[in-house]
């Protein structure tokens, strides 16, 4: 299709140019004179010429056997580098995306110049374009290839071309050259095209690991530099811009791994932009909003106790991280842009200053973020990391008992860094206090332990006072019961709060005093209420699950593809829990707005999670499938529907053996009712009337121009016949008097030839037969060229028959039905009718294949089974012991051992 649509585009002018001056230039028989300036007219001609008019020309030119291999080569190698030219890339994507299969009905106009707004694009058709613009020539490196093209995708990225691709140039560099290794590791050929220019210019550090040699912005003109005065590393506008596109090439691609590498090294400095302090309405829009939707996006994904850490111990950090070789810094200017700068003044190595108001700014944003963005899990193991680190400081003055929670290998930290672990940690209790006890267990561990060591030797008031708290909010939980403690804890706790409340400590007494109380009747509390609904632990955490899942995938624009794609992780989690907290219906709803409206990346993702949700709850998950894919409201497009089709396919192949019963009679009725010829679509008739009226006014407005008539004159008549047969062929696969679409007819008889292969029993031999029957009427009353793939999947769907019969004859598996020989030869001679007069050749091809298939089918259903195949011989004899095999036996029967003479 993709050929004959590209041969369509290419005006034969061009072709019988490209053809001369590449004969002149290339033809061995040439003199070196003739070939040179041949190849001088060669290069002039394919430089003056757009690219959208040379790739469908070269296409058709490149085709085997069109060309002599002497001057095929060059031509080859012309096409090959056209992605390096300007609008090269752009040319290549929508060249790709107009011509692919996927694309069906819609051909490259050579009049019509590049798209606008790249339409039409399908994840067959990037596929296509990823594999193409990542394969780097043969006759260049990779870094000159992939340096050549990367200023064009930057472009795209960018959004010049519009959003659609934009986010189509990300994931062409997220799939096809960061997520291959040769070209994607740190330090390859791709990864400095694509990554490094962005990271080092949010991280100039980077900038200077990688290549010390490298030159930094100069100052204006001047002759003599004042190296007092700090220097500009990083202008606002380059910020700006690689701001911008590393935002777009991590929310555009789906793998959360992709994701991390590329936020790794700028981590720290994503965290100040995104925390800046009061910014204005500029500097919010083109640099925090972008830095906030990535900071999020990583901990969401990411958010534990050991990635949150970094910024906590940089919360005050304004760029270059802390034993950088050179300092800079984030600095506004006037105008609300910001820019990095080297500080080479007098205060370039004093030590990082304290600001109250800024440190009480930072920690709330933080806290923020990190209860907004991550799971209640994830929120209390934070909280506890930071509990544990705080009490083993709080405890050093004390040299008797210590409470030494840190690992061995880790380093002291500074007063400045615990005290931003201090002001986390009271900002955490303010404003999420709800969050920090769903570790129960760890946290009363951690609260036993402070008690203990209180035992020993008394403790600071202040750190007691802190421990009392979060029992409080242990005790106090809607959830808790005394039963949840262990007894050895229990006791710990008990003896604990009574020595405090007897003990003189005013600040301690009272709170202990009220809690033990607490404790004691806690249970006696709404103790019938408690004990007739309280939730189980997990259907607690399955619920946060869920939760959680449904607010990442539900988000719209605000969740980026990283964070859809963990919350259906999330969401197959809990299906292969078989969690009861699961709504089936909701969850099956969910995932068919997914995968109607969502990016074809994700469909990915939303299938899989399908066919786990039909092994639990298949009545559900089909019921769903089915009643979109056959669309009785009319209000999908036969790409969505063909979309579900492929879901269903998974989902019957994943059922196997229990792909039975009012599932599989429900499944096979549908799908027999969409491949029949009785479908009425009213609305898509009407579409369908307004979409003929159109297209005539179109074409007679066309036939008016009089620069069609050279065109038409130039066009063969060979030419003019193919083309007339291709839109005969893609005008018939539309509804035709409200029919239904022959392409989805198509889909239908292929799922139901997978299902009868799946499990020809569970369907039964009512709809088996019938199948069957519609499968020869197709052949012989639907012989029209558009109705060819029709054909095909009937031809094909009588051999998913006969192979279902053979694995059920070959297993020893009984059906209770089976084709008789009537049956057989009514099939034998309708398919070799079709394959002698059909008038499409794969369509005939597959019908002798059939017929051959079928034949020896028949022959196999005459032989014996193949366990009763043997030829008569010795078994055994009254009185005697005899082997057959030949073999030595013992008195057991068993074989020993024997000895053989070799030479």
């Amino acid at each position: 299709m993709a050929s004959s649509s590209s041969s369509a585009a290419a005006h034969p002018k061009i072709l019988e140019e490209i053809v001369e001056a590449g004969k002149k230039a290339f033809d061995p028989n040439n003199d070196a004179s003739t070939q040179a300036s041949g190849l001088e007219a060669y290069d002039k001609l394919i430089e003056r010429t757009p690219v959208w008019k040379l790739l469908p020309a070269l296409n058709t030119l490149i085709k085997p056997s069109v060309l002599p291999q002497w001057l095929r080569d060059p031509l080859v190698q012309t096409l090959t580098l056209l992605p390096l030219r300007p609008t090269g890339v752009r040319g290549t994507m929508e060249f790709v995306f107009s011509v692919h299969p996927s694309n069906v009905g819609r051909t490259p106009d050579a009049k019509a110049g590049p798209q606008k707004q790249g339409a039409s694009i399908t994840h067959e058709g990037v596929a296509v374009a990823t594999k193409l613009l990542s394969s780097v020539p043969t006759s260049m490196t990779a870094e000159a290839w992939f340096e050549g093209i990367s200023g064009q995708l930057f472009e795209l990225i960018d959004g010049t071309a519009g959003p659609e691709l934009a986010k189509t140039a990300s994931q062409i560099v997220g799939y096809g050259v960061l997520g291959n290794k040769q070209y994607g590791a740190p330090g390859s050929p791709g990864w400095n095209a694509f990554v490094q220019p962005l990271v080092q210019d949010i991280n100039p550090t980077l900038r200077s690991m990688t290549n010390p040699d490298s030159t930094t912005i100069k100052q204006e003109d001047e002759e003599m530099v004042d190296l007092s005065r700090d220097r500009v590393l990083v202008t606002s506008q380059s910020l700006k811009t690689s701001l911008q596109r590393l935002k777009t090439l991590v929310m555009s691609n789906s793998s959360p791994g992709l994701c991390r590498r590329l936020l790794r090294l700028v981590l720290l400095q994503i965290w100040v932009l995104a925390s800046w302090q009061n910014p204005p309405p500029s500097t919010e829009e083109n640099y925090v909003q972008p830095a906030r939707a990535l900071l999020q996006a990583y901990l969401r994904i990411f958010g534990n106790s050991e990635s949150v850490r970094p910024f906590v111990r940089n919360l005050l950090c304004r760029g270059a991280t802390e034993g950088s070789e050179k300092p800079w810094e984030y600095r506004l200017k006037g105008k609300g842009d910001i820019e990095i700068t080297e500080l080479r003044g007098l205060d370039s190595n004093s030590g990082l200053e304290l600001n109250w108001n800024e440190l009480e700014d930072k920690a709330a944003k933080l806290v923020e973020f990190i209860t907004t963005s991550c799971s209640v899990t994830e929120v209390s193991s934070i909280f506890l990391s930071l509990l544990k680190r705080w009490i083993e400081t709080a405890n050093k003055p004390n040299d008797e008992i210590k409470i030494d929670l840190r690992p061995k290998d880790e380093k002291a930290d500074s007063p400045l860094q615990n005290l931003f672990e201090v002001t986390i940690l009271q900002k955490l209790m303010d404003k999420a206090p709800e969050k920090l006890v769903s570790q129960f267990d760890q946290l009363l561990e951690l609260v036993c332990e402070v008690l203990t060591a209180d035992t020993q030797s008394r403790l600071a008031d202040d750190l007691l006072a802190v421990v009392l708290s979060l029992l409080n909010l242990v005790i106090t939980a809607p959830t808790f019961q005394k039963s949840h403690i262990k007894p050895e804890e229990l006791k710990i706790v008990e003896s604990s709060l009574e020595r405090l409340s007897n003990e003189d400590r005013p600040q301690l007494s009272p709170t202990a005093r009220n809690l033990a109380l607490l404790l004691k009747y806690r249970d006696e509390m709404e103790q019938d209420d408690i004990s007739a609904s309280a939730p189980s632990t997990r259907q607690i955490e399955d619920q946060r699950t869920y939760k959680l899942a449904m607010e990442y995938v539900t988000g719209g624009d605000d969740n980026p593809a990283p964070i859809v794609s963990e919350g259906l992780n999330l969401l197959s989690g809990l299906i292969l829990k078989d969690s009861p907290i699961l709504d089936i219906p909701a969850v099956a709803v969910l995932l068919s707005t997914l995968l109607e409206n969502n990016d074809d990346y994700i469909n990915l993702r939303v299938i899989k999670v399908y066919t786990q949700l039909a092994n639990k709850h298949p009545k559900s998950a089909v019921q769903e499938l089915l009643d979109h894919y056959l669309d009785p409201q009319e209000k999908s497009t036969t790409d969505v529907r063909l979309r579900f089709g492929e879901a269903l396919l998974q989902v019957i192949q994943r059922l196997g053996e229990t792909f039975t019963g009012d599932v599989a009679r429900q499944v096979s009725e549908t799908l027999l009712s969409i491949a029949g010829r009785r479908g009425y679509r009213a609305k898509t008739m009407a579409k369908q009337a307004r979409d003929e009226k159109l297209r005539k006014l179109k074409k007679k407005k066309e036939d008016d121009d009089d620069d069609m008539d050279l065109d038409e004159e130039e066009v063969t008549e060979e030419q003019r016949a193919r083309n007339d047969i291709l839109a005969q062929i893609l005008q018939g696969w539309e509804s035709k008097r409200g029919a239904e679409d022959v392409r989805i007819r198509t889909s239908a008889l292929s799922i139901f030839g997978a299902a009868i292969e799946t499990n020809i029993g569970g369907i039964g031999p009512t709809l088996v037969s019938g199948s069957v029957d519609l499968c020869i009427n197709i052949l012989a009353m639907e012989r029209e060229m558009e109705t060819a793939i029709l054909r095909r999947a009937a031809i094909l769907n009588v051999l998913s028959f006969v192979r279902a019969l053979d694995a059920a004859k070959e297993s020893g598996r009984k059906l209770g039905f089976g084709l008789t020989d009537e049956s057989r030869e009514d099939i034998v001679r309708t398919l070799q009718y079709v394959a002698q007069t059909d008038n499409d050749g794969l369509v005939q091809q597959h019908a002798k294949d059939v017929v051959e298939s079928l034949e020896n089918w028949q022959m196999a259903s005459i032989l014996p089974p193949q366990e009763s195949t043997s030829s008569p011989g010795l078994t055994q004899l009254a009185g005697l012991h005899v082997n057959p095999g030949g073999t030595l036996v013992d008195a057991a029967g068993k074989p020993r051992p024997r000895i053989e003479e070799v030479e």
